[in-house]
């Protein structure tokens, strides 16, 4: 990627919401980045730009064959003032990953970085600081060539936009209720399901909305071949601490590679806390469940971070964990790794990124 960066600043800032107007999502910053690829020439002309539409030709082929993927990594503000981006080099190794995946050209790490550190500084001012809030960074990429043949596009479009966050879940870091997908299938070894490519979640949308309808916030998928493999959250990965130990789904090939599953992972074991990589069959799950050895479940995921799960519902089978409550080991995951995402707490792992002390 060139290092030459041009920068124009909008003439109209928005207003920015209230902290507890957040909400996930739904808010903009007044810029974002954006940069071209074309075959033959590789990535060029990256801008900065004040935030606006994007113009795509009809035939545009994200349009019709679904090639793109994202990313999403957090900003924070520390009391000091300091911004910190959580282990940013992870997010765009990964998206590398799927970009390979999917076919696209992959980007420069350490220029995308820095191409991003540049843009918060941009809009540093729209980093809030109020607990459970941040600012959400989603980088993605689109295919734009305007041709209908089945083939990867020529042309790519690299963007970053940026949301102030606050909590993912309306229940915040209370428990949340899972249900058990046990009819569609979103991914298989082989397929696209350990890349951040758009079509994982279009396939979870319809499960999604059915769960929602019974009054559950996420679904459980289980494996697309023995439907009896946990899998993963639609927005998370997931761990269970049965009997002292706590065990996470392996990456089989068909689940995300996620960032702060590794932290955890990290985490427990430099807590000396057993943890495991492994299948886990939802019958043994449940069994536990039904035994007393299943002491807590929780999400992760860098939307939410950690979200503890109180009930999992699998073909009308009503498990609740831990009394619906938050464990002690969930609470103390999360207070520890948002603390280290804060610049509250030490960072024993070198996580934590400073993105403006050289740009603001």
């Amino acid at each position: 990627m060139p290092q030459s960066l041009k920068i124009e600043l909008t003439k109209n800032k928005k207003q920015q919401p209230a902290v507890d107007q957040l909400g996930f999502g739904n808010h903009f910053t007044d810029h974002m980045f954006i940069m071209n690829y074309d075959a033959g020439k590789g990535w060029h002309s990256p801008r900065i730009i004040p935030y606006q539409p994007i113009v795509l030709d009809p035939a545009a082929k994200v349009f019709h064959y679904g090639q793109t993927i994202f990313e999403g990594l957090k900003a924070y503000k520390t009391d000091d003032g300091r911004v910190l981006l959580f282990r940013p080099q992870k997010n765009i190794e990964r998206m590398n990953r799927s970009n390979e995946r999917l076919s696209v050209p992959e980007l420069d790490i350490e220029p995308t970085i820095d191409a991003l550190k540049q843009l918060i500084a941009v809009d540093q001012d729209w980093i809030p600081n109020a607990p459970s809030t941040s600012l959400y960074i989603r980088p993605f990429v689109i295919a734009t060539q305007p041709q209908l043949g089945v083939a990867p596009s020529t042309q790519y479009q690299f963007i970053i936009i940026m949301s102030p966050v606050g909590a993912y879940y309306s229940e915040g870091v209370n428990p949340v209720k899972i249900f058990v997908e046990s009819h569609y299938v979103r991914s298989v070894k082989g397929g696209v399901g350990e890349a951040k490519t758009a079509g994982n979640y279009a396939a979870g949308l319809k499960a999604q909305e059915l769960a929602s309808a019974k009054g559950y916030s996420q679904v459980l998928w289980l494996d697309g071949v023995h439907r009896k493999y946990i899998e993963e959250v639609g927005s998370m990965n997931v761990f269970f601490k049965m009997n002292g130990t706590v065990y996470t789904p392996a990456l089989t090939g068909s689940i995300l590679d996620g960032i702060t599953r590794n932290s955890i992972i990290h985490l427990l074991k430099h807590w000396n806390i057993p943890v495991e990589e492994r299948q886990i069959t939802i019958d043994e799950l449940y069994e536990a469940g039904r035994n007393g050895q299943l002491e807590e479940a929780f999400g992760t995921g860098t939307a939410a971070v950690i979200s503890p799960i109180g009930e999992l519902n699998w073909q009308d089978q009503v498990l609740v964990i831990n009394g619906g409550q938050t464990g002690e080991l969930s609470k103390k995951l999360y207070d520890t790794l948002t603390g280290i995402q804060m610049g509250k707490i030490a960072d024993p792992f070198g996580w934590m990124v400073e993105a403006t002390k050289v740009y603001a």
